[in-house]
């Protein structure tokens, strides 16, 4: 029977170290990190989201600037936005809420974003300092998921690791924080022939797909560490994650819940990068 790892339980523990130095930063140096979130559309998903990164900011001690654009505005007028917010000192870190609506080319607008604001780590330049372990930020989601693992106690050097899905904001990066602890890493997609195999190799499975209760019991080798990333809405509308946790769960060894395990660390991760942006752009890191 798996041990459960409860990101509610970490991510508290994070939010509490950045709430700490928070305060020290604004007695010490008067700074107070500041965080710009700008919703472009209505969608109800992108609102929630938004909504709790406020509550967060608010929590930890941080100024939480909220910039709303109608579904129809464009694309100049969103990165007229962003430079404005680039050059603004209140604010230490910018992050665009995604998806972005069709007629906006994501990239245009992730390129955009100064590399010293960028919180979410999506601009090249961070991405590259992250292929060469030299990084001012990491993308949240696989940072708080390299939370989750040391939670456990287990050393990840020298571990089989195995990552399915290749996503820019979650696989790739994933399997770079892992390589950095000196893990063997295998990345897994829609292409891979002997998907199964590999997965029952890992000692380390973090599975990042979006595909319902797709990790069953005969793909998790014994004792493993089992990262569910995956958030899916069935049809009787309880939510359940890309590994099917019921089968999975007595053969684990460490296993992440959905709801409850990577999803509070994504946030709890972003206040900890733009507490660290405040400090950068303010030559105390």
């Amino acid at each position: 029977m798996a041990k459960l790892i409860s990101g509610k339980i970490v991510s508290v523990k994070v939010r509490n170290e950045v709430k700490k130095e928070t305060e020290e930063l604004r007695e010490n140096h008067g700074i107070v990190p500041g965080l710009a979130v700008i919703l472009v559309g209505n969608d109800p998903a992108s609102q929630v989201y938004v909504r709790n990164k406020q509550r967060a900011c608010e929590e930890v001690g941080f100024h939480p600037y909220e910039y709303r654009m109608n579904e129809n505005a464009t694309q100049e007028q969103l990165l007229d936005l962003i430079g404005v917010l680039n050059k603004d000192n209140k604010v230490s870190g910018i992050l665009v809420q995604l998806p972005l609506p069709e007629h906006i080319d994501e990239q245009a607008v992730i390129h955009a974003i100064s590399p010293l604001k960028d919180v979410d780590a999506f601009h090249p330049v961070n991405v590259g300092k992250i292929m060469i372990g030299d990084y001012d930020f990491l993308p949240c989601t696989p940072a708080g998921i390299m939370e989750l693992i040391a939670s456990t106690g287990v050393d990840i050097s020298g571990k089989q690791c195995v990552v399915i899905g290749r996503s820019n904001i979650v696989g790739k990066p994933m399997a770079m924080l892992l390589l950095q602890k000196n893990g063997t890493v295998t990345i897994c997609h829609s292409r891979t022939k002997n998907l199964k195999e590999l997965a029952a190799s890992a000692d380390i499975l973090v599975v990042a797909i979006g595909k319902p209760k797709f990790v069953t019991a005969d793909m998790v080798k014994e004792g493993a560490i089992v990262i569910d990333v995956g958030i899916n809405r069935m049809e009787d509308g309880k939510l359940c994650g890309d590994v099917d946790f019921d089968s999975v769960e007595p053969k684990a060894g460490y296993i992440t819940p959905v709801p409850g395990g990577v999803g509070p660390m994504t946030i709890a991760m972003l206040m900890k990068n733009t507490l660290h942006a405040a400090k950068l752009q303010h030559d105390l890191v």
